[in-house]
């Protein structure tokens, strides 16, 4: 498979994917409002299309995706909504269970996971286990994360080890190894649905050189085409670092 086309008749080089795409999952509730719907239908519609966005990023040869799946910011929200959501991660992490050896999807989670209920716990845990005998595309999932937390994280982790006596002349790829991403390489496109334009606490690190794209498609209607239309535009576009 050499190039796609979407509506727009837009070509799509499969030889030059970026490596890494990370999806701020924004437009649930809103989608269900529009459609006189609670706010946990968009929700379950969501988790679905997160499923069918995964597996084709897989089947494309993506090396990484990234998603934002709930926030630190996100326990404000009301707690049958929080409820609802942790519920669709527990379902969806079951069903992943049993599907994993079949699709050799790999997944791990980024965040602080240790508020989570037990039951969770074990399903990320085993989830992670069971993914360390794959090769290929690898899913993380942000859940209880925050960028701004996850620095804050990393500088008390360095603290430590500074007061243990390993004080050393910090560099960005030291940074980089005490964050939740460490050793997997920075998004080269972050992909925001809902027609919001910022980036919600998602990555603040990891995105320094990422390529932005924003489209008002919510998340639920987020479809392969959509992810084809952004890629096709990160591949019309020159990253230059800071150079000329």
């Amino acid at each position: 498979m050499k190039s796609i086309f979407n509506k727009k008749a837009e070509e799509i080089d499969f030889g030059n994917l970026p490596r890494h795409i990370a999806i701020i999952m924004d437009g649930n509730g809103r989608w269900a409002k529009k459609r006189k719907m609670p706010r946990t239908a968009g929700h379950a519609v969501g988790a679905e299309t997160f499923r069918k966005v995964a597996t084709y990023c897989k089947n494309i040869g993506l090396d990484y995706l990234t998603v934002y799946a709930f926030s630190t910011e996100n326990w404000k929200r009301p707690q049958e909504e929080v409820d609802a959501i942790m519920g669709l991660l527990e379902k969806y992490l079951l069903e992943s269970i049993e599907k994993m050896e079949r699709d050799k999807v790999k997944m791990k989670f980024f965040g602080d996971v240790s508020v989570l209920s037990p039951r969770l716990r074990e399903l990320i845990a085993r989830t992670e286990e069971i993914s360390k005998r794959f090769e290929g595309c690898q899913v993380n999932i942000c859940l209880n994360y925050g960028g701004r937390d996850e620095l804050v994280r990393a500088m008390r982790r360095y603290a430590r080890e500074v007061s243990e006596g390993r004080e050393n002349n910090i560099e960005e790829e030291d940074v980089g190894s005490y964050l939740f991403s460490a050793g997997i390489p920075d998004p080269d496109l972050l992909i925001r649905p809902g027609g919001e334009y910022r980036l919600s606490n998602f990555l603040m690190w990891q995105s320094a050189y990422s390529e932005l794209y924003f489209t008002d498609k919510l998340w639920p209607d987020f479809d392969e085409k959509e992810i084809n239309r952004a890629i096709a535009e990160f591949q019309r576009r020159e990253r230059r670092y800071g150079g000329v």
